[in-house]
This record gives structure tokens, C-alpha cells and sequence, in this order.
């Protein structure tokens, strides 16, 4: 697997500068980590899953999340269960005839009610453990987080390779008199158990449901000045340099065109540079699908030091991957950085001769900007994300897997 694995080789050699690197389940967890990019979530009951991944009808899917919570109803968690492990069974047949490699499956993980559940499901799946990446645990908290951490653990001493994905999604997570002392906690526990944590996640969903709050199009979750307090006490704990996760950005939740309320929010000057009228044709586009709404939610994620995001619509993984890869500017200031690491200079003038470089305040930021570039790639010096949007806009519109 490799991110924008739609393009053709020459679309790549065009593109890129250097391109994704290849990756699979089994490399090393730092590269999983940040691999995740466009995360699909898919209902545990929907039909088929295993057809949609042989013939790879979500183009550039590199990660998805097989859902037995909230994407299904508390009556249908019987079928749920049966539905998930035929599928996995499915999968384990068709890679037994050849007729699928491991190595072209995107990440699966899935994600669990509780920890009964869990045991439960690692008893019945007989076929098909293999084929997971790993375990997202909703509502993660101390008491219980520990519990399914430890499962996680044994199975992986059993010889497994699975990982953890805990989302931050509750109460004593959002509540401003509870919220340092929970993250706190759960930060203590989760270094305990950090070679199987493979990011940490934001519901944001949740949170804004426990206030009544529900975004529209128009309204990035940073927006939200409850949910933006939460997210930048989030990021202090868990991204600091000394002791570092990868944290996912939270889901978008909109894919469908309707009458806008407020003006769009995508600059007309980049599609105009970049393509003259072209451009401002496919600004247009991308506003049609509401996908202005989502860029700029990605782009404040980014921002904000987090990588990938999770969705609920196939026409999301493309923007979330093609914001997330590397300039070529933003590439040769990481590398200088990390070459004059040496002690013998403080700060040097950036290759484009517009900003300066300081080599200690700037060498995690360098860090960072590498190792994407090695998942995501880096750009062309001419290139830019809009180049990569281009080919999405023009497809038809599919249909949502969450249905």
C-alpha cells in the first residue's frame, strides 16, 4: 500500500518530488502511525465489505475502522458481531485462492463497545485476526481503558501484531473541572502500553452531543469554542516533544450539497494561480460538495500538529491525504535543519530566503515534517494540494458507507 495509490506512476513522477513510500501492516509502528491518513468508518453491518476491498472501490483507502458501536443500533449488535466475522472469514478465502495480498488490503481495525465484547469477539473470529491492525476503543477511560489494553497486550504476546487506538470522547474528558486530572490519567496509562498505541483520537461528535452542539458545513470544529478548549488540552498532553503521540484529526461530518448558508471559504487566488480560469472552475466544484467546509477543518488540524483525520465519505480521503503531504519548501527546511543539528550554528536564513531557521525550537517540527514525508510525500517545488484534488472533483459523487 502507498497513499494516492489511484495515480498512475507518471501522475506520481509528475506530482512528487519524492514520492509515498510503500508500507503494510506489519512496518514499524512510527510509520503506521502517521500511514493512518483518511480514516473510512464503515457500519459492521453493511453488506459486502469484503467485495468493496477485492475490487478496491474506494480509491486511495489506505485505512478504515469496521464499526460495532455507535454507526450501528443496540439491537442489531448480535448481527453486527456475525456480520464483522463472516466478512473477516471472506477476506482470510479470497487471500487463500490468491485472489487478494495482504500487503494490498488497506489497515483494518475495528472498533468495540466494550470489553466483554472484545473477548467475546477474539473467542468466535477464527479466521482472520491476522487481517487486523488493530482495536479502537470509543469512550476511552482509565478504569476501563486498562482492561482492553491489557487484552491487547496478551494477544500480541500470543504473537499477534494488533495495536490500540483510544478515542477521547467523554465526560470527564470535556468537562473543564474534571479534564486535566482524566487526560492525565489516561496519558500515564497509555505510555504503560505505548509500543501498542498506535494514535490517539478525538470524538468531537460526542463531545459536541453532550453540550446539544452540532456544527453545519460552514463550521469547522475549532469553531466550537467548548470543543476547541478541549482539543488544545489534548494537544498539550499527548504531543509533547519529550513523550509524543500521533493524534488523529476528528471526523467531518458532512458529504451532501444543499443551499448554503454563509459565503464559501476557499480563496479564490490559489485556483487562480495555479490554473487561471480552470481553477476557479474547480473552486466551484469543490464548494458544490461542500468540501471548502472540510479543507479548512483539515487545514487547522495541521495546523494545530495533528495528522490524518477520520471520515465517514469516500470522496473525504482524498483532500485529508493531499493536505497532509509535504512542500517542497517545508521539506528542505526540515532536512537543513536536521543537518546543521551539529551544535556548531543556532539559526541559519531557510533555502527560500523568506523566514529563518532555528535549529532547536524548529528540530521536532523537522522531525515531524520528515516522516510524513516518507508516507506522504513531498511535492513538487510547482505543485501544490490542488493539483491532487484535480483528478477527485471530476469523479461522481458515490455513495456514503455509513448508510
Amino acid at each position: 500500500m502507498r497513499l494516492f495509490s489511484d495515480l498512475h506512476e507518471e501522475e506520481y513522477d509528475r506530482i512528487f518530488y519524492k514520492k509515498p513510500f510503500h508500507f503494510s501492516k506489519n512496518s514499524q509502528r512510527e510509520i503506521l502511525a502517521y500511514a493512518l491518513g483518511a480514516t473510512l468508518y464503515m457500519p459492521a453491518t453493511r453488506p459486502n465489505i469484503h467485495q468493496d476491498l477485492l475490487s478496491k472501490k474506494h480509491a486511495g483507502l489506505t485505512s478504515m475502522v469496521i464499526d460495532l458501536e455507535d454507526a450501528i443500533g443496540d439491537e442489531e449488535v448480535q448481527v453486527a458481531e456475525t456480520c464483522l466475522i463472516e466478512e473477516l472469514n471472506n477476506l482470510s478465502e479470497e487471500m487463500e485462492k490468491g485472489l487478494l495480498n495482504e500487503d494490498d488490503l488497506p489497515l483494518i481495525f475495528i472498533r468495540i463497545r466494550d470489553i466483554d465484547q472484545f473477548i467475546r469477539l477474539k473467542n468466535r473470529i477464527r479466521k482472520g485476526m491476522h487481517l487486523l491492525t488493530g482495536i479502537v476503543i470509543p469512550k476511552f477511560s482509565p478504569e476501563h481503558g486498562k482492561l482492553i489494553l491489557e487484552e491487547i497486550k496478551q494477544l500480541n504476546d500470543r504473537g499477534h501484531q494488533l495495536y490500540a487506538l483510544p478515542i477521547l470522547e467523554t465526560k470527564k474528558v470535556i468537562e473543564k473541572e474534571t479534564r486535566l486530572g482524566e487526560l492525565i490519567s489516561i496519558k500515564t496509562l497509555v505510555d504503560q502500553y505505548e509500543e501498542y498505541i498506535l494514535n490517539i483520537r478525538i470524538g468531537a461528535t460526542d463531545f459536541c452531543g453532550l453540550y446539544g452542539i452540532r456544527r453545519n458545513s460552514d463550521t469547522t470544529v475549532y469553531d466550537i469554542a467548548v470543543i476547541r478548549d478541549c482539543i488544545s488540552d489534548i494537544i498539550n498532553v499527548f504531543l509533547r516533544s519529550d513523550h509524543p503521540y500521533v493524534i488523529s484529526g476528528p471526523v467531518w461530518e458532512y458529504f451532501s450539497s444543499k443551499e448554503r448558508m454563509l459565503k464559501p471559504q476557499l480563496r479564490q487566488t490559489p485556483f487562480r494561480e495555479r490554473f487561471g480560469q480552470d481553477g476557479i472552475d474547480l473552486r466551484s466544484k469543490l464548494i458544490d460538495k461542500h468540501m471548502d467546509g472540510l479543507i479548512r477543518e483539515i487545514l487547522m488540524d495541521i495546523t494545530n500538529g495533528l495528522t490524518g483525520k477520520t471520515i465517514i465519505h469516500p470522496t473525504h480521503i482524498r483532500p485529508v491525504q493531499a493536505l497532509n503531504t509535504v512542500t517542497y519548501e517545508e521539506y528542505l527546511d526540515a532536512k537543513s535543519i536536521i543537518s546543521q543539528a551539529t551544535g556548531e550554528v543556532g539559526v541559519m536564513k531557510s533555502a527560500f530566503q523568506n523566514k529563518m531557521n532555528e535549529i532547536k525550537p524548529h528540530y521536532y517540527w523537522a522531525q515531524k515534517v520528515l516522516l510524513k514525508s516518507e508516507i506522504y510525500g513531498v511535492l513538487n517545488e510547482e505543485y501544490t494540494y490542488i493539483d491532487l484534488l484535480t483528478n477527485e472533483i471530476n469523479t461522481s459523487n458515490p455513495q456514503p458507507v455509513i448508510s
